[in-house]
């Protein structure tokens, strides 16, 4: 099971550069949910996307964020 899925849409701009700022903050790859054909999933996320959720604590960051957020969000779920 993956620790990060990213909720997005085929053919989204804004998702295409949410993966390019999740790689320059070294985010291991997630896994992608695409919401297009998810009835619910399309009304939870319809509007949000992309979102990062952390499979593990439910925790999610909506879109836009820097790689520098994402490095934050990400050592806030790390172990100390």
């Amino acid at each position: 099971m993956p620790r990060y899925l990213l909720y997005q849409r085929d053919d989204c701009h804004l998702c295409d550069l949410a993966l390019e700022v999740l790689a320059q903050a070294r985010l291991p790859e997630p896994e992608s949910v695409f919401i297009d054909d998810d009835a619910a999933l399309e009304a939870r996320y319809g509007v949000r996307v992309p979102v990062l959720r952390d499979v593990r604590s439910g925790e999610e960051l909506d879109w836009p964020f820097a790689a520098e957020a994402v490095r934050q969000w990400l050592a806030r779920r790390e172990p100390a």
